[in-house]
């Protein structure tokens, strides 16, 4: 096969120390690409830092099989590796997948399919969908789901499978993401995904046959200790709002297409849930500043300090936004909001006394709910309407790119 042009796909397969595996795999792939794809690809082996035969048994694939190119790195890390032949690749689509071949190679148009259309940016197999078919080692298995599961509670990842070696990405994107991308080792794939997501990008997941290779080198421990550093990194950094991926919004966002009522509902569940987290730590606040003190000013000092609380937590959670900017006018505006609810607690309370002198401790329990009902409303209001309303995101939409059209000869 001969590709006319520049080929549409470029599929880099980073490798180290791969001598017995990498002629026939990528003989295979390489027959695979000439028959059953109907795109133009092609093949770069990535050698960083083999120590053994596989720069040179790459160099012989290269002069053999039209359609296969190697480079050569002298410092291992598929990170490193896949920054070096994505930021030079001249393709539309840029793909990656393991030596080992143990994704079904069957998978790959439906991965690079979505960004050709323009319906997607990022695409990934996953091995832990429904559909999906995985021969893996228990342990193995238990390790993915629950590095994946860690993602969605410390970076809220909406991706299910991080760490699968069968990815592609337009290569527009990429020539935006990957200076943002610290990393380059195995934490690299992470980082890619939580960054496209956070900037609006479209992560598509293609469900995987895959066949675990018992042969694998990857050092268990080390990628776990790497990879929780790499989390600890991007949560700080995300939190400070210390990437900048405001241009990829404004460049490649697409807005999510969801029922107002849905994300409004969901708001309000954010926002209850904090409710009770802060309820909770101002009750135990209570208590132990009650020891040393009276009792109004410790009342005081609890609701004040829950009430920051509240509001940074509302501010990053409920409303989504990130950063310091405005941080403390937030803060200002969130104690204003705070003491006009306190106000009508404290007012329908002070009513009821007025109406009457010794009101049943029912009735009052029953005021108090009402009133505490009627501020939380009212907060919410707040906070929706004026507290974070300088920081509503705004998300343009964006032409899907055309879709070029190559020949191809055999």
């Amino acid at each position: 096969m001969q590709i006319s042009g520049h080929p549409r796909v470029e599929i880099v397969v980073p490798v180290k120390n791969e001598e017995n595996d990498l002629g026939p795999n990528i003989r295979r792939l390489r027959e695979f690409l000439d028959t059953a794809f109907p795109f133009p690809a092609e093949v770069c082996i990535a050698d960083n830092g083999s120590t053994d035969a596989t720069y040179e048994i790459g160099a012989l694939l290269s002069a053999e099989l039209p359609g296969v190119r190697i480079v050569r790195l002298e410092q291992s890390g598929r990170g490193r590796a896949l920054k070096k032949v994505w930021s030079e690749s001249t393709a539309d689509v840029l793909a990656y997948m393991d030596v080992d071949l143990s994704t079904n190679l069957n998978a790959l148009l439906p991965l690079v399919a979505p960004l050709f259309a323009g319906h997607s940016d990022v695409a990934i197999g996953t091995r832990l969908s429904n559909g999906s078919r995985v021969v893996r080692r228990p342990k193995r298995e238990f390790i993915s789901r629950g590095y994946n599961l860690l993602l969605r509670a410390t970076l809220s990842a909406h991706f299910s499978d991080a760490q699968c070696g069968f990815k592609a990405i337009r290569a527009d994107v990429a020539r935006q993401l990957l200076p943002l991308i610290e990393d380059n080792s195995w934490f690299f794939d992470t980082e890619l995904l939580v960054l496209a997501e956070k900037a609006g990008l479209r992560v598509h997941e293609v469900p995987v046959d895959w066949v675990d290779d018992l042969d694998s080198r990857v050092k268990i421990a080390k990628t776990i200790d790497e990879d929780l550093r790499g989390i600890a990194r991007l949560m700080k950094n995300l939190g400070r709002g210390a990437i900048p991926l405001e241009p990829i919004r404004q460049a490649f966002g697409r807005p999510r297409i969801l029922d107002p009522r849905t994300a409004l509902a969901a708001r309000v569940l954010r926002f209850g849930a904090i409710g009770v987290l802060s309820t909770t730590a101002y009750a135990l606040l209570y208590l132990v500043l009650r020891q040393g003190m009276p009792a109004q000013v410790a009342n005081v000092l609890s609701l004040l300090i829950t009430a920051v609380g509240n509001t940074a937590l509302n501010r990053r959670i409920t409303f989504g936004v990130q950063g310091v900017e405005n941080r403390w006018r937030h803060q200002l505006r969130g104690l204003v909001t705070f003491g006009i609810g306190w106000s009508l607690t404290a007012s329908s309370l002070w009513l009821l006394h007025t109406a009457t002198s010794s009101p049943h401790q029912a009735v009052e329990i029953t005021v108090l709910t009402i009133a505490n009902l009627a501020a939380t409303v009212v907060r919410f209001s707040f906070f929706q309407a004026w507290v974070f309303d300088d920081d509503k995101p705004t998300i343009p939409t964006l032409e899907p790119p055309a879709v070029l059209e190559h020949s191809r000869s055999n």
